[in-house]
């Protein structure tokens, strides 16, 4: 064992405690550990030594992260927390009431910036509020807070940020277009606008009224929710938008007739199943088990030909709504694109893009996916906060009413 750097009695030594704060770090920044992948992380450490910064992280990563979407969150913290002992004993110090010092400013990501900053001590009693400001939501957030994440791109936000956003998205409602049916009722007794005689109702009425009118029956169309077919970008560049997206979907058309969800990465994934699940949450536990591209490519194309192929009659004649929610940044053949977009297109009603990156001002689609995309979408829409969200299902209504 001589080639093998002895890091000192755990009960003594430094290291166990930085990795056991650094396994905290990467808990508040989202990543799922804990105290036995924190232990195992030690045992890594006293295998490999510390000669090697790549040797340590690559073991460290191993038995800490399980999840792809983790990874670069892992590496990034990673190299933040062992840059060097000074700067580590300052951030081993985070974890103390009071931290030492404020962290420069950088451009890490939300959760790797979230979970570098001081959590607040429960013992510490927290500033007493003013007595005569109104509080409207609750003690954990203020109407300035929902203010603030009204608006908040999904992007920035932060890990405890991103969750509570979550929670609120599947609040918002998003109802689906009526259309009336070929199938019709019988009117109520005030009419329709479009109701018709009922001329059997009316004989019928007059013989049991011994030939007298009393009743004119009519009839009219049912309205039904336009069958719905929604495609989820779960690429990279989607990471942060595709789950709290699902969760909106979930929870707004739960109501909705007819529901088909997929997930588009290098391949296609059929999430009809776990949206038949009632709990939100459950859904997306089965998403996740569901996708095995998640944080990959994206190739559009190839997955519209494999939904036509495998899943043509999901398309319920002209009178599907389609929704893809992407930001166009799609590495296939735009003429595979461009040949099975005109295909949907003629086996739905609408077709929308539903586009994050509409978040910048002066986005123009410029990506070949992109430029394919926008050129055969009947509209695009933006998807990147809670407002736009909201704005969603006006905009879904206006868009119908001005179609054929």
């Amino acid at each position: 064992m001589a080639g093998i750097q002895q890091l000192g009695d755990v009960r003594s030594g430094k290291l166990a405690g930085n990795i056991t704060a650094f396994g905290r770090a990467l808990r508040r920044a989202g990543v799922r550990t804990d105290a036995m992948r924190i232990a195992l992380a030690a045992e890594a450490a006293t295998l490999v030594g510390v000669e090697s910064r790549l040797d340590l992280s690559a073991a460290m990563e191993a038995v800490m992260v399980s999840r792809e979407q983790d990874r670069m969150v892992f590496r990034e913290l990673f190299d933040v927390w062992f840059r060097d002992p000074e700067l580590a004993n300052k951030l081993l110090a985070q974890m103390l009431p009071s931290a030492e010092g404020k962290a420069e400013p950088s451009k890490r990501r939300p959760r790797v910036r979230e979970a570098l900053t001081a959590p607040r001590d429960p013992a510490r009693p927290a500033v007493a509020a003013k007595p005569d400001k109104e509080v409207e939501f609750d003690a954990a957030m203020t109407s300035s807070d929902r203010q603030r994440l009204q608006h908040a791109d999904f992007n920035a936000l932060g890990a405890s940020e991103y969750r509570l956003v979550e929670r609120l998205a599947r609040d918002v409602s998003l109802p689906i277009p009526l259309l009336p049916s070929r199938r019709l009722r019988a009117a109520n007794d005030a009419g329709s606008q479009h109701a018709r005689m009922h001329w059997p109702g009316v004989l019928h009425e007059a013989a049991r009224t011994g030939g007298e009118i009393l009743r004119l029956p009519k009839l009219s169309r049912r309205e039904q929710p336009l069958p719905l077919l929604v495609l989820v970008d779960v690429s990279g560049s989607m990471e942060r938008y595709a789950r709290l997206l699902l969760a909106f979907l979930h929870a707004s058309t739960r109501r909705a007739g007819r529901r088909d969800v997929f997930a588009f990465g290098t391949r296609l994934t059929d999430l009809t199943p776990a949206f038949r699940l009632a709990d939100t949450d459950a859904m997306l536990a089965a998403a996740g088990l569901a996708i095995d591209d998640f944080a990959g490519g994206t190739r559009l194309g190839s997955s519209l030909a494999e939904l036509r192929r495998a899943h043509a009659r999901r398309l319920t004649g002209r009178r599907t709504l389609v929704l893809v929610i992407s930001d166009g940044l799609d590495t296939g053949e735009p003429a595979l694109l461009e040949s099975e977009l005109l295909w949907l297109k003629r086996h739905s009603r609408r077709l929308l893009w539903l586009n994050p990156l509409l978040r910048f001002e002066g986005y123009a689609p410029l990506a070949r996916g992109a430029s394919v995309l926008h050129r055969h979408a009947d509209a695009m829409l933006a998807v990147h906060n809670l407002s736009a969200l909201e704005q969603l299902a006006s905009s879904l209504a206006a868009l119908m009413r001005s179609g054929r």
